[in-house]
């Protein structure tokens, strides 16, 4: 189903049969998303705080001569889906680890084309203010998709937790796990269930974003990765054969610049970081 609210368009998992139609018109006539004559750019984003970030971003590109349409999303899966597809022309809600196993996947021809922000992710609590006082058999949630598991194993490994086997890369997962003094049950659970699961743990390791949406803040964060030299930064993403449109200088000098750091500050209160 696609609604339209204003200038953003909301989609969820079930793309409509008008939008399949578009598609199949769209390839039949050689008129696709990225050469709309009135040059609206269809970007990709997840619900939530970033919706304010991109409402300052549609009003620098309008400044800059592009015009942005915003297509809201509730999972991970469904922008590159969406952008593979042409139904959007570029999102901005993923790292490079996260992509790099997109791509191992599906295949997509998907490439990164300018930074927004970073968000460490933090090991969160309601029972306990520090790490120390996590108690043995402690229940702890993680991030269930590759990339943040791995990412969510090396928080807990920073803190001396856990310890990854040697050798282990960003996609470490529980099987990479090669001690446990205190026992902890880690929890998989999907990123965006993992922080609204947190009344049922002792503690979870939550991205940013869904932390957000689950009411949780700086402080019930006892814990978080280091943002020195990052490899999670965000970015805006486009189709391979787009990377050198016009446009996306565009739309990427409308992210990148002070008004929308202020934005992106004022919503996000410390918790994330811009990177360009």
């Amino acid at each position: 189903m696609i609604k339209i609210i204003g200038n953003t368009t909301s989609i969820t998992r079930r793309f409509s049969l008008v939008a399949a139609l578009a598609s199949v018109i769209a390839a039949a006539t050689g008129v696709t998303a990225t050469c709309a004559a009135d040059k609206t750019i269809k970007v990709g984003i997840i619900s939530g705080e970033d919706e304010d970030v991109w409402r300052e971003v549609t009003k620098q590109a309008e400044k800059n001569g592009l015009k942005i349409e915003t297509v809201v999303f509730n999972d991970y899966t469904q922008p590159n889906e969406a952008l593979e597809r042409g139904e959007i022309n570029a999102n901005a809600f993923q790292h490079k680890p996260y992509l790099d196993n997109q791509i191992k996947q599906h295949g997509y021809k998907i490439v990164a084309v300018g930074y927004t922000g970073v968000w460490p992710i933090g090991l969160y609590s309601k029972t306990y203010k520090t790490v120390a006082e996590l108690k043995e058999g402690a229940q702890i949630g993680v991030p269930n998709d590759p990339s943040n598991e791995g990412r969510a194993l090396r928080v807990l490994q920073n803190e001396g937790l856990i310890k990854l086997k040697d050798g282990t890369g960003i996609l470490a997962t529980l099987a990479d796990v090669v001690e446990n003094p205190k026992k902890l049950k880690i929890k998989e659970l999907d990123a965006g269930i993992v922080g609204r699961s947190i009344d049922d743990l002792d503690a979870a390791v939550v991205n940013t974003d869904w932390a957000l949406k689950a009411g949780l803040g700086p402080d019930n964060r006892i814990a978080q990765e280091p943002t020195a030299d990052n490899p999670y930064r965000n970015f805006i993403a486009v189709k391979e054969a787009d990377k050198d449109q016009p446009w996306v200088k565009q739309l990427v000098a409308s992210y990148q610049n002070d008004a929308v750091k202020a934005v992106f500050e004022k919503v996000y209160r410390g918790t994330g970081l811009s990177a360009y």
